[in-house]
């Protein structure tokens, strides 16, 4: 068994509890500034976090696990680093192991989700469908406990039977986990059903490890004073905070409650010096604001469509500029001390050729791109398709890509801000080199790009068109749900 060289204690402790969407890097901090002790990060799922690459983020001084796509997965900074928890969706006992491993050096605990009861984490197996195998709980926790470096815990839901209940979290307790947040509800229940003190308070007085409530901001807490009292009725060691916080990070403040105005303010601020996405930003706003969605404040949120708006909807447009100014200098002088993250790809120079091109989709015919163009030629001369190999610079997060044909390989010398850019520049220079159309406007279009936009013509409902027309509409329904007051899809279970 590894030892865990980290030992979170979670006797008395406040925390702030795991909410898909809501516990992202600014929150966790929000909390801490305002007492919490410890914080979980939102459920992520093992496949997921294992297609990811762990970077230093030298411009905000923070530790990312970047996916292939280049979004931002997880994100820690060295503040939260003893008290964060990462909590993962899991089904399998050695993925949720690499998981583990991946991030253990960055975070103060593993956890694992066994009580969501929504969809999107019980069709995988995970969530609250766990507690129905408890032989793959048992497996999955032993598996953590001996193989990670920190304490283990997990999150469950009650079972229609206390009995069973109390069985299964004996058995847990065995496989070595430091403590248990138990959800006083059931599977089927919401959050407008009653929390169970009761059987929080049986599984504390039967387990010698650590029991953490929750569940309870419906019923019991509406301030700082409210935690204690839901931890005595339950017998709990600690307290977990889910919708409560979320309404108001600063339900952990002894002092009580601040100013709603000043809480999103704060939240803000963190948002903008961590670069969190515009819409996560927005979209926790949201959750505080609630009932005053409908305010003029609430209607430029709304209407916000970056941070910066954002930022000037709140009174914070100078703000937003200074820091926008000071980390793009940051990456200026980054960039300046270290010459050879700029040089080009870990690539072995002889034979690449090599031309300084971007490709401009405004200067290309509709529907046709150049690396549908290469992919057709190969496919006309009986190729081999196409090989790119992208890589990222750390610093500036921007990409450069190569392109294998014939065992010729083609890259642009200059860098892109996405994978997919990066790519269409070097099938550019592909194109360029061997003479051939690349869809650039004016060019005589082969008859196969005249094909493909008649079909486009023809069905302008296609798979494409609708995929495009899907953000907007899932923003749509998004703050029509939170408007009417419906069940946000977050569920902090």
């Amino acid at each position: 068994m590894i030892e865990h060289t980290l030992s979170l204690c979670y006797h008395n402790k406040l925390i702030l509890a795991p909410m898909v969407r809501v516990g992202t890097l600014p929150m966790r901090l929000l909390a801490l500034d305002y007492g919490a002790d410890i914080v979980y990060c939102e459920e992520l799922i093992d496949l997921k976090m294992l297609q990811c690459k762990r970077v230093v983020n030298e411009v905000l001084s923070t530790v990312d696990f970047v996916a292939p796509d280049d979004r931002v997965v997880f994100r820690t900074c060295e503040r939260e680093q003893n008290r964060v928890v990462f909590q993962m969706g899991t089904s399998d006992a050695e993925r949720a192991l690499a998981v583990a491993r991946l991030v253990e050096n960055d975070v103060a605990g593993i956890d694992v989700n066994m009580g969501c009861p929504k969809e999107y984490s019980t069709k995988g197996g995970m969530g609250a469908a766990l507690l129905s195998d408890p032989d793959k709980i048992e497996k999955i926790l032993s598996t953590l406990v001996k193989g990670t470096r920190r304490p283990v815990t997990c999150k469950i839901r009650i079972l229609p039977s206390l009995e069973d209940t109390l069985s299964l979290v004996k058995r847990m307790e065995r496989t070595g986990i430091a403590a248990v947040a138990v959800h006083g509800r059931k599977r089927e229940e919401r959050p407008q059903h009653p929390v169970s003190c009761e059987a929080i308070k049986a599984i504390a007085e039967t387990l010698s490890i650590p029991v953490i409530a929750n569940g309870g901001s419906y019923d019991h807490i509406q301030k700082y004073l409210d935690i204690e009292d839901f931890r005595q009725a339950t017998a709990a060691s600690s307290v977990m905070v889910a919708r409560a916080a979320m309404w108001n990070p600063s339900i952990f403040l002894k002092e009580g409650l601040r100013p709603l105005e000043e809480v999103m303010q704060k939240y803000i601020r963190y948002a903008v010096q961590y670069e969190n996405h515009y819409t996560n930003t927005k979209y926790c706003l949201c959750q505080m604001l609630r009932e005053q969605l409908e305010s003029p404040q609430g209607r430029l949120l709304h209407a916000a469509q970056s941070s910066q708006e954002i930022c000037e909807a709140f009174g914070l447009g100078a703000f937003y500029e200074d820091v926008t100014r000071e980390l793009n200098a940051r990456r200026a002088e980054l960039l300046a001390r270290t010459p050879e993250a700029v040089g080009e790809p870990a690539e072995d120079p002889s034979g690449v050729i090599k031309m300084a091109v971007k490709f401009d989709r405004r200067a290309y015919s509709p529907q046709i791109t150049p690396k549908m163009c290469l992919l057709e030629w190969c496919r006309k001369e009986k190729l081999a398709q196409p090989v790119y190999d992208t890589v990222q610079r750390p610093l500036d997060r921007l990409f450069c890509s190569v392109v294998t044909v014939a065992e010729q390989k083609y890259q642009s010398t200059l860098w892109d801000k996405s994978k997919k850019l990066a790519e269409q520049a070097a099938a550019i220079v592909c194109l360029r080199s061997r003479g051939l159309p690349e869809g650039r406007l004016g060019e005589e279009s082969p008859s196969w790009h005249k094909r493909k936009r008649e079909a486009t013509d023809q069905d302008p409902g296609g798979p494409r068109n609708q995929e495009q027309a899907v953000p907007g509409e899932l923003c749509k329904k998004l703050f029509v749900a939170l408007g009417s007051g419906e069940e946000s899809p977050l569920e902090g279970w």
